[in-house]
Protein backbone atom coordinates (compact mmCIF):
# COMPACT_ATOMS: atom_id res chain seq x y z
CA UNK A 1 0.00 0.00 0.00
CA UNK A 2 1.37 3.42 -0.92
CA UNK A 3 2.09 6.12 1.67
CA UNK A 4 -0.77 8.14 0.16
CA UNK A 5 -3.29 5.31 0.59
CA UNK A 6 -2.00 4.56 4.08
CA UNK A 7 -2.47 8.21 5.04
CA UNK A 8 -5.98 8.23 3.59
CA UNK A 9 -6.94 5.20 5.68
CA UNK A 10 -5.66 6.97 8.79
CA UNK A 11 -8.04 9.83 8.03
CA UNK A 12 -11.27 8.02 7.25
CA UNK A 13 -13.13 4.74 7.71
CA UNK A 14 -14.81 4.60 4.31
CA UNK A 15 -17.43 2.09 5.39
CA UNK A 16 -18.53 4.07 8.45
CA UNK A 17 -18.49 7.33 6.51
CA UNK A 18 -20.53 5.83 3.67
CA UNK A 19 -23.17 4.69 6.17
CA UNK A 20 -23.25 8.16 7.76
CA UNK A 21 -23.57 9.89 4.39
CA UNK A 22 -26.35 7.55 3.31
CA UNK A 23 -28.35 8.74 6.31
CA UNK A 24 -27.88 12.40 5.41
CA UNK A 25 -27.51 12.48 1.61
CA UNK A 26 -29.47 9.43 0.51
CA UNK A 27 -28.23 5.97 -0.39
CA UNK A 28 -25.38 5.37 -2.81
CA UNK A 29 -23.69 2.16 -3.92
CA UNK A 30 -20.02 3.14 -3.65
CA UNK A 31 -17.91 5.86 -2.01
CA UNK A 32 -14.73 6.91 -3.81
CA UNK A 33 -12.64 9.34 -1.74
CA UNK A 34 -9.71 11.44 -2.94
CA UNK A 35 -7.26 13.11 -0.55
CA UNK A 36 -6.56 16.77 -1.35
CA UNK A 37 -2.82 17.17 -0.73
CA UNK A 38 -2.33 20.92 -1.31
CA UNK A 39 -3.07 22.05 2.26
CA UNK A 40 -0.86 21.64 5.32
CA UNK A 41 -3.32 22.09 8.22
CA UNK A 42 -6.81 20.60 8.37
CA UNK A 43 -7.31 17.73 5.97
CA UNK A 44 -9.64 17.90 2.96
CA UNK A 45 -11.17 14.83 1.32
CA UNK A 46 -13.12 15.04 -1.95
CA UNK A 47 -15.89 12.70 -3.02
CA UNK A 48 -18.90 12.61 -5.35
CA UNK A 49 -22.37 11.59 -4.25
CA UNK A 50 -25.09 11.15 -6.85
CA UNK A 51 -23.44 13.59 -9.26
CA UNK A 52 -22.70 16.30 -6.68
CA UNK A 53 -19.11 17.03 -5.60
CA UNK A 54 -18.43 17.38 -1.88
CA UNK A 55 -15.49 18.22 0.37
CA UNK A 56 -14.99 16.83 3.87
CA UNK A 57 -12.91 18.77 6.42
CA UNK A 58 -11.35 17.07 9.42
CA UNK A 59 -8.33 17.68 11.67
CA UNK A 60 -5.00 16.06 10.81
CA UNK A 61 -4.27 12.64 12.25
CA UNK A 62 -2.17 12.49 15.39
CA UNK A 63 -1.64 14.85 18.30
CA UNK A 64 -2.43 18.51 17.56
CA UNK A 65 -2.43 21.72 19.64
CA UNK A 66 -5.56 21.91 21.79
CA UNK A 67 -6.68 25.26 20.34
CA UNK A 68 -6.04 24.36 16.68
CA UNK A 69 -7.92 22.51 13.92
CA UNK A 70 -11.44 23.22 15.23
CA UNK A 71 -13.43 22.15 12.19
CA UNK A 72 -16.79 22.47 13.93
CA UNK A 73 -15.98 26.13 14.48
CA UNK A 74 -15.34 26.39 10.75
CA UNK A 75 -18.71 24.81 10.08
CA UNK A 76 -20.44 27.29 12.37
CA UNK A 77 -19.02 30.41 10.77
CA UNK A 78 -19.37 29.22 7.17
CA UNK A 79 -23.00 28.25 7.79
CA UNK A 80 -23.68 31.64 9.42
CA UNK A 81 -22.24 33.49 6.43
CA UNK A 82 -24.42 31.70 3.89
CA UNK A 83 -26.86 34.61 3.52
CA UNK A 84 -24.21 37.35 3.45
CA UNK A 85 -22.09 38.77 0.64
CA UNK A 86 -19.07 36.76 1.81
CA UNK A 87 -18.45 33.96 -0.73
CA UNK A 88 -18.41 30.63 1.12
CA UNK A 89 -19.23 27.03 0.22
CA UNK A 90 -22.63 25.60 1.12
CA UNK A 91 -22.34 23.42 4.23
CA UNK A 92 -24.26 20.14 4.35
CA UNK A 93 -23.72 18.37 7.67
CA UNK A 94 -21.37 18.39 10.67
CA UNK A 95 -20.52 15.47 12.96
CA UNK A 96 -18.95 15.32 16.43
CA UNK A 97 -19.33 11.53 16.76
CA UNK A 98 -15.78 10.18 16.63
CA UNK A 99 -17.01 6.65 16.01
CA UNK A 100 -17.57 7.61 12.35
CA UNK A 101 -14.07 8.61 11.21
CA UNK A 102 -12.21 9.16 14.50
CA UNK A 103 -12.63 12.93 14.73
CA UNK A 104 -15.00 15.83 14.27
CA UNK A 105 -15.72 16.65 10.64
CA UNK A 106 -18.08 18.51 8.37
CA UNK A 107 -19.16 18.21 4.76
CA UNK A 108 -19.70 21.04 2.29
CA UNK A 109 -20.49 21.23 -1.40
CA UNK A 110 -17.42 21.47 -3.61
CA UNK A 111 -16.94 24.71 -5.51
CA UNK A 112 -15.70 24.98 -9.09
CA UNK A 113 -12.65 27.15 -9.61
CA UNK A 114 -8.94 27.62 -8.94
CA UNK A 115 -6.96 28.14 -5.75
CA UNK A 116 -3.75 29.98 -6.63
CA UNK A 117 -1.18 28.07 -4.64
CA UNK A 118 2.21 29.65 -4.07
CA UNK A 119 4.13 26.73 -5.57
CA UNK A 120 2.00 26.44 -8.73
CA UNK A 121 1.63 30.14 -9.53
CA UNK A 122 -1.02 31.98 -11.46
CA UNK A 123 -3.22 30.11 -13.95
CA UNK A 124 -2.58 30.98 -17.58
CA UNK A 125 -5.94 32.72 -17.98
CA UNK A 126 -4.92 35.29 -15.35
CA UNK A 127 -1.53 36.07 -16.91
CA UNK A 128 -2.14 39.70 -17.89
CA UNK A 129 -1.41 42.89 -15.93
CA UNK A 130 -5.12 43.74 -15.76
CA UNK A 131 -6.08 40.33 -14.38
CA UNK A 132 -3.19 40.40 -11.92
CA UNK A 133 -4.33 43.75 -10.58
CA UNK A 134 -7.84 42.32 -10.30
CA UNK A 135 -6.53 39.37 -8.23
CA UNK A 136 -5.17 41.82 -5.66
CA UNK A 137 -8.26 44.03 -5.66
CA UNK A 138 -10.56 40.99 -5.32
CA UNK A 139 -8.51 39.74 -2.37
CA UNK A 140 -8.82 43.11 -0.63
CA UNK A 141 -12.48 43.65 -1.53
CA UNK A 142 -13.43 40.26 -0.13
CA UNK A 143 -11.52 40.93 3.09
CA UNK A 144 -13.35 44.24 3.52
CA UNK A 145 -16.62 42.37 2.94
CA UNK A 146 -15.76 39.94 5.74
CA UNK A 147 -15.01 42.85 8.05
CA UNK A 148 -18.30 44.49 7.10
CA UNK A 149 -20.46 41.53 8.22
CA UNK A 150 -23.07 42.37 10.86
CA UNK A 151 -21.97 39.49 13.05
CA UNK A 152 -24.79 40.01 15.54
CA UNK A 153 -27.42 39.76 12.80
CA UNK A 154 -26.03 36.50 11.37
CA UNK A 155 -25.88 34.85 14.79
CA UNK A 156 -22.18 35.25 15.55
CA UNK A 157 -22.53 37.68 18.44
CA UNK A 158 -21.17 35.04 20.83
CA UNK A 159 -18.60 33.69 18.37
CA UNK A 160 -15.70 35.20 20.26
CA UNK A 161 -14.79 37.60 23.04
CA UNK A 162 -13.28 40.66 21.36
CA UNK A 163 -12.13 42.23 24.64
CA UNK A 164 -8.33 42.33 24.67
CA UNK A 165 -8.28 40.37 21.40
CA UNK A 166 -4.70 41.28 20.53
CA UNK A 167 -3.28 40.44 23.95
CA UNK A 168 -5.16 37.15 23.88
CA UNK A 169 -3.74 36.38 20.44
CA UNK A 170 -0.20 37.05 21.63
CA UNK A 171 -0.79 34.92 24.73
CA UNK A 172 -2.42 32.07 22.78
CA UNK A 173 0.35 31.85 20.20
CA UNK A 174 3.07 32.23 22.82
CA UNK A 175 1.56 29.27 24.70
CA UNK A 176 1.45 27.27 21.45
CA UNK A 177 5.08 28.23 20.78
CA UNK A 178 6.08 26.76 24.16
CA UNK A 179 4.12 23.57 23.46
CA UNK A 180 5.75 23.26 20.05
CA UNK A 181 9.25 23.77 21.46
CA UNK A 182 8.55 21.08 24.05
CA UNK A 183 7.56 18.65 21.29
CA UNK A 184 10.26 19.57 18.78
CA UNK A 185 12.97 19.60 21.44
CA UNK A 186 14.58 22.83 20.28
CA UNK A 187 14.50 26.61 20.78
CA UNK A 188 14.22 29.31 18.12
CA UNK A 189 15.59 32.39 19.86
CA UNK A 190 14.25 34.92 17.34
CA UNK A 191 10.74 33.51 17.76
CA UNK A 192 10.91 33.84 21.53
CA UNK A 193 12.23 37.40 21.19
CA UNK A 194 9.32 38.22 18.87
CA UNK A 195 6.84 36.95 21.48
CA UNK A 196 8.36 39.28 24.07
CA UNK A 197 8.28 42.30 21.74
CA UNK A 198 4.69 41.66 20.70
CA UNK A 199 3.60 41.41 24.33
CA UNK A 200 5.18 44.80 25.05
CA UNK A 201 3.91 46.53 21.88
CA UNK A 202 0.17 45.80 21.70
CA UNK A 203 -1.69 48.79 20.17
CA UNK A 204 -5.25 49.89 20.72
CA UNK A 205 -7.44 47.90 18.29
CA UNK A 206 -9.03 49.61 15.30
CA UNK A 207 -12.50 48.26 16.12
CA UNK A 208 -14.28 44.89 16.38
CA UNK A 209 -15.32 42.84 13.36
CA UNK A 210 -15.48 39.24 12.28
CA UNK A 211 -11.86 38.28 11.52
CA UNK A 212 -10.78 35.32 9.39
CA UNK A 213 -7.45 34.72 11.13
CA UNK A 214 -5.67 33.05 8.19
CA UNK A 215 -6.53 35.30 5.27
CA UNK A 216 -4.17 34.93 2.29
CA UNK A 217 -4.19 34.27 -1.42
CA UNK A 218 -4.20 30.48 -1.25
CA UNK A 219 -7.16 30.40 1.13
CA UNK A 220 -9.55 31.79 -1.47
CA UNK A 221 -10.88 30.29 -4.71
CA UNK A 222 -11.31 32.14 -7.99
CA UNK A 223 -14.07 31.10 -10.37
CA UNK A 224 -13.25 29.28 -13.63
CA UNK A 225 -13.64 32.32 -15.89
CA UNK A 226 -12.15 35.77 -16.37
CA UNK A 227 -11.79 38.39 -15.09
CA UNK A 228 -10.73 36.92 -11.72
CA UNK A 229 -13.58 36.70 -9.21
CA UNK A 230 -13.40 35.14 -5.76
CA UNK A 231 -16.12 32.49 -5.35
CA UNK A 232 -15.07 31.00 -2.02
CA UNK A 233 -13.13 31.76 1.15
CA UNK A 234 -11.79 28.72 3.02
CA UNK A 235 -9.89 27.77 6.21
CA UNK A 236 -11.96 29.57 8.85
CA UNK A 237 -10.60 27.54 11.78
CA UNK A 238 -8.92 30.59 13.38
CA UNK A 239 -11.81 32.98 12.81
CA UNK A 240 -13.30 34.93 15.71
CA UNK A 241 -14.38 38.45 16.67
CA UNK A 242 -11.50 40.86 16.97
CA UNK A 243 -9.32 43.52 15.38
CA UNK A 244 -9.67 43.58 11.57
CA UNK A 245 -6.17 45.01 11.10
CA UNK A 246 -4.77 41.67 12.25
CA UNK A 247 -6.24 40.18 9.04
CA UNK A 248 -4.72 42.99 6.98
CA UNK A 249 -1.28 42.41 8.48
CA UNK A 250 -1.56 38.69 7.83
CA UNK A 251 -2.57 39.24 4.20
CA UNK A 252 0.37 41.62 3.71
CA UNK A 253 2.89 39.31 5.36
CA UNK A 254 1.87 36.50 3.03
CA UNK A 255 1.66 38.57 -0.17
CA UNK A 256 5.27 38.85 -1.31
CA UNK A 257 8.80 38.94 0.04
CA UNK A 258 11.13 40.17 -2.66
CA UNK A 259 13.46 37.61 -4.18
CA UNK A 260 15.12 36.28 -1.02
CA UNK A 261 15.60 32.54 -1.15
CA UNK A 262 13.97 30.58 1.66
CA UNK A 263 14.08 26.90 2.57
CA UNK A 264 10.34 26.80 1.87
CA UNK A 265 9.80 28.97 -1.22
CA UNK A 266 6.18 27.84 -1.59
CA UNK A 267 5.27 29.75 1.58
CA UNK A 268 5.32 33.06 -0.28
CA UNK A 269 4.08 33.76 -3.81
CA UNK A 270 7.03 35.08 -5.87
CA UNK A 271 4.78 35.38 -8.93
CA UNK A 272 3.15 38.44 -7.32
CA UNK A 273 6.26 40.39 -8.36
CA UNK A 274 5.12 40.19 -11.99
CA UNK A 275 3.77 43.24 -13.79
CA UNK A 276 0.28 44.16 -12.65
CA UNK A 277 0.22 42.65 -9.19
CA UNK A 278 -0.31 45.37 -6.54
CA UNK A 279 2.46 46.11 -4.09
CA UNK A 280 1.87 45.74 -0.36
CA UNK A 281 1.43 49.51 -0.10
CA UNK A 282 -1.15 49.44 -2.90
CA UNK A 283 -3.04 46.68 -1.09
CA UNK A 284 -3.13 48.89 1.99
CA UNK A 285 -4.55 51.81 0.00
CA UNK A 286 -7.16 49.51 -1.54
CA UNK A 287 -8.20 48.24 1.89
CA UNK A 288 -8.43 51.72 3.35
CA UNK A 289 -10.59 52.83 0.41
CA UNK A 290 -12.83 49.74 0.59
CA UNK A 291 -13.27 49.70 4.36
CA UNK A 292 -12.95 53.35 5.36
CA UNK A 293 -10.54 52.12 8.04
CA UNK A 294 -6.95 53.36 8.43
CA UNK A 295 -4.19 50.75 8.58
CA UNK A 296 -1.82 51.70 11.39
CA UNK A 297 0.84 49.97 13.55
CA UNK A 298 2.09 47.99 10.57
CA UNK A 299 5.16 46.56 12.33
CA UNK A 300 3.01 45.04 15.06
CA UNK A 301 0.39 43.51 12.76
CA UNK A 302 2.87 42.03 10.29
CA UNK A 303 5.10 40.78 13.10
CA UNK A 304 2.08 39.15 14.75
CA UNK A 305 1.24 37.51 11.43
CA UNK A 306 4.75 36.13 11.02
CA UNK A 307 4.85 34.99 14.64
CA UNK A 308 1.57 33.08 14.20
CA UNK A 309 2.77 31.47 10.99
CA UNK A 310 6.19 30.48 12.36
CA UNK A 311 4.61 29.07 15.53
CA UNK A 312 2.07 27.04 13.55
CA UNK A 313 4.87 25.70 11.36
CA UNK A 314 6.91 24.72 14.42
CA UNK A 315 3.92 22.64 15.53
CA UNK A 316 3.88 21.00 12.09
CA UNK A 317 7.63 20.33 12.40
CA UNK A 318 7.02 18.64 15.76
CA UNK A 319 4.34 16.44 14.15
CA UNK A 320 6.85 15.46 11.46
CA UNK A 321 9.49 14.55 14.08
CA UNK A 322 6.90 12.39 15.83
CA UNK A 323 6.16 10.54 12.59
CA UNK A 324 2.58 11.82 12.36
CA UNK A 325 2.75 13.22 8.82
CA UNK A 326 4.29 12.47 5.44
CA UNK A 327 3.90 16.02 4.13
CA UNK A 328 7.08 16.65 2.09
CA UNK A 329 7.20 20.29 3.18
CA UNK A 330 7.55 19.54 6.89
CA UNK A 331 11.21 18.35 6.90
CA UNK A 332 12.14 21.75 5.42
CA UNK A 333 10.85 23.43 8.56
CA UNK A 334 14.06 22.57 10.41
CA UNK A 335 15.58 25.62 8.69
CA UNK A 336 12.36 27.23 7.51
CA UNK A 337 11.02 28.21 10.94
CA UNK A 338 14.24 29.96 12.06
CA UNK A 339 14.37 31.78 8.71
CA UNK A 340 10.79 32.90 9.15
CA UNK A 341 11.49 34.03 12.72
CA UNK A 342 14.45 36.05 11.45
CA UNK A 343 12.14 37.77 8.98
CA UNK A 344 9.78 38.65 11.83
CA UNK A 345 12.70 40.20 13.68
CA UNK A 346 13.57 42.30 10.62
CA UNK A 347 10.01 43.63 10.54
CA UNK A 348 10.22 44.47 14.25
CA UNK A 349 13.54 46.26 13.70
CA UNK A 350 12.11 48.27 10.82
CA UNK A 351 14.44 46.60 8.32
CA UNK A 352 11.61 45.22 6.19
CA UNK A 353 9.10 48.01 5.53
CA UNK A 354 6.06 47.59 3.32
CA UNK A 355 7.02 47.14 -0.33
Amino acid sequence: MSDQNDHLHRLVDEGALSEFLSEHLGSKDELDIEHHDEGHSNEVLFFDWDGQGYALRRPPAGETPESAHNVLREHEVISSLAETSVPVPETVVACDDHSVIGSDFFVMKRLDGTVIHNDTGEPERFGTPAHRERIGSELVRTLATIHDVDYERVGLGEYGDPDAYLSKQVGLWTHQMEESFDRSGREVDALRAAAEWLDESIPEPADTTLVHGDYKLDNVMFGPGTPPEIVGVFDWEMSTLGDPLADVGYMLFNWTHGSEELSIPELFPPFTEKEGYPSQQELVRMYEDESGRAYRHDRFYRALAGFKLATALEAFYARYLDGETTDPMFPLLEDGVPELAARVQRIIDGEEPLE
